[in-house]
C-alpha cells in the first residue's frame, strides 16, 4: 500500500497523473484522479468558514451531514477543533509530525492556517505542510494573488507552502454621522484628509472627544495597524526587539486614554462593540471586508451598518487582518484532489467571483476585484453603497509581511497585556514593559530581552 501511494505522489509531482479514461460525464477532473488515490480526505480546520466555502462553491462537492461530504467516490471528513485554548494548533502538533505513517484513512490530507503561527507550520525544517510546487501548482498558476498573501506562507528557502483565497487587506471604517457632524462632511477623500497619518489622527480625535465621539472604541482597535507597520520583526538574533512603530501606538494610545478619547476595553467585548449603534458615540474602527460584513450587527435594524450608515478610507498606515490559508499535509495520499482544491478554491476567476459576491470575501485575486471595483454589484450596503473594491485592491498591494516571524502571536498578546495596565494608570510604563518581558521569557524561555 505505501510503495503504492508513494509511486502515485511521485506520478503528481511529474505533472503525469493520468485520468482514468472511464470517469463519467460531469464528474470532475479532481475526482476522477481520485479514484487511484486515496478514499477519504480529511481536512483539519478550527471553524466552519472554509467547510462553507467548499459546499458552496467546489464544483462536485456533494454534502452527506455536518461533518462529511464526497467529492467523486472520495469522503471528505472535516475534522473541526476550536481554536480555545490553543486546542487547533495542538492537535496539529500531534497529527502533523507522524502523518506519512498514518493508516490511509486517517492520513491528514489538508490543514489550515491564520498568518499570526503560519511561519510555525510552513517551516521547512518542519515540513509539515508539502512545498506547492511538489504538487505541480506553479508561479504561473498564482500569478493573480497579491505578494503579500505569498509572503505569509513562504518558508526560508523561497518556496511556498500554502495558498490562501482571501486577500484580508483593511482600512478604518468611519462613522459617515459622525463625520458630518463634526468634519462637515462624509465623503471619503474629505474623511481621509482628516485621518491620513497619525498626527493628523490624534488632532482628529481631540474634534471627535468634545463633540462627544470616542475616536475609536479602544486602543485595541490601532494595534494591528501599528504592527503591521513595523521595521523590523518581534525577535532579532534570539532578542526581543520593541520597534519604534509600536512604541508609538503605546505614547499615541496613553495620550488619548488619558485624554478620554478612547477606552481600554477588550476586542469583541460588549463595551468595543457599543459604537456599532448610533447611541455607542464612536468615530471609527479598523478592519477588513469581513469586519465591515459579519461583525457590526448589520442584521440589527438599530444598528448603524443596517442603516447604511458606515463608510471606508485607508486611514494612516495600511494593514491586513485575518485571512486563511490552505496547507497540503505531508504523507496525504489524495494529492491530485488537493492540488485541484488549491487551484479552484484560490485561483479560479469564476469561483472568486462567486465568493466574493455570496460570501462578502475580499478575494485574492487582482483581476476579479479589479471587476467588482467597476461593478455595480461591488457596491456595499453597510457603507452607504460605496464600493471598497478598489481601495482594498490598492491596500493589498501596500500590505509587506516580511517582518513576521513565529514569535508574533506571543509577542503581540503579551504587549497589549502588560501595556493595559499602563494606559489604565495601574503600572509605570516601565513596570508594564518589565512585566511583559517576563511573560515573554517564560513563554519563549530561547529569547533574550535585553
Amino acid at each position: 500500500m505505501k510503495k503504492r501511494m508513494m509511486a502515485l505522489v511521485s506520478m503528481a509531482l511529474a505533472g503525469a497523473m493520468v485520468l482514468p479514461m472511464a470517469a463519467m460525464a460531469g464528474e470532475t477532473e479532481a475526482a476522477a484522479a481520485a479514484a487511484d488515490e486515496g478514499k477519504v480526505l480529511n481536512i483539519e480546520v478550527w471553524n466552519e468558514e472554509f467547510k462553507s466555502r467548499i459546499t458552496d462553491h467546489y464544483p462536485g462537492y456533494e454534502k452527506t451531514d455536518d461533518t462529511h461530504g464526497k467529492i467523486g467516490d472520495v469522503t471528505v471528513n472535516w475534522i473541526i477543533t476550536p481554536n480555545d485554548d490553543n486546542a487547533y494548533q495542538n492537535n496539529l502538533d500531534t497529527v502533523l509530525p507522524g502523518n506519512a505513517d498514518a493508516s490511509a484513512d486517517d492520513k491528514v490530507d489538508m490543514f489550515l492556517i491564520e498568518a499570526d503561527y503560519a511561519k510555525k507550520y510552513i517551516d521547512a525544517d518542519a515540513n509539515v505542510a508539502m512545498p506547492l510546487k511538489d504538487l505541480g501548482i506553479t508561479s504561473d498558476n498564482l500569478s493573480k494573488q497579491y505578494k503579500y498573501t505569498q509572503d505569509v506562507v513562504t518558508d526560508a528557502n523561497g518556496d511556498l507552502r500554502g495558498t490562501s483565497w482571501q486577500a484580508c487587506s483593511a482600512g478604518l471604517i468611519y462613522n459617515r454621522a459622525a463625520a458630518k457632524e463634526v468634519l462637515g462632511t462624509d465623503d471619503p477623500a474629505e474623511v481621509q484628509k482628516a485621518v491620513a497619518d497619525w498626527d493628523t489622527y490624534n488632532e482628529t480625535a481631540k474634534k471627535m472627544a468634545d463633540a462627544g465621539y470616542l475616536m475609536q472604541s479602544t486602543v485595541n482597535d490601532t494595534y494591528r495597524v501599528y504592527s503591521n507597520n513595523v521595521s523590523g520583526p518581534w525577535v532579532q538574533d534570539g532578542k526581543v526587539v520593541i520597534d519604534d512603530n509600536i512604541k508609538k501606538w503605546v505614547d499615541d494610545s496613553k495620550a488619548q486614554v488619558d485624554a478620554k478619547e478612547t477606552t481600554t476595553a477588550e476586542l469583541w467585548s460588549d463595551d468595543w462593540s457599543k459604537g456599532f449603534y448610533p447611541d455607542g458615540k464612536v468615530f471609527c474602527y479598523f478592519g477588513p471586508a469581513w469586519l465591515i460584513n459579519f461583525s457590526m450587527k448589520a442584521d440589527d435594524e438599530k444598528s448603524i451598518a443596517a442603516q447604511g450608515g458606515w463608510g471606508l478610507v485607508n486611514g494612516p498606515q495600511g494593514f491586513f487582518w485575518g485571512g486563511t490559508w490552505i496547507c497540503a499535509a505531508q504523507g496525504t495520499d489524495n494529492p491530485s484532489l488537493v492540488k485541484d482544491i488549491m487551484l479552484k478554491m484560490t485561483t479560479d476567476d469564476d469561483i472568486m467571483k462567486e465568493i466574493a459576491q455570496k460570501d462578502s470575501d475580499c478575494v485574492n485575486n487582482k483581476e476579479v476585484l479589479k471587476a467588482l471595483a467597476s461593478d455595480d454589484s461591488g457596491s456595499n450596503k453597510v457603507l452607504g453603497g460605496q464600493n471598497p473594491y478598489q481601495m482594498l485592491a490598492d491596500g493589498a498591494e501596500k500590505v509587506d509581511m516580511s517582518n513576521i516571524s513565529i514569535y508574533d502571536q506571543g509577542c503581540n498578546e503579551e504587549f497589549q497585556k502588560a501595556m493595559k495596565n499602563y494606559f489604565d494608570g495601574n503600572a509605570s510604563y516601565d513596570d508594564a514593559l518589565a512585566q511583559f518581558k517576563s511573560a515573554i521569557v517564560e513563554k519563549y524561555p530561547e529569547l533574550t530581552t535585553d
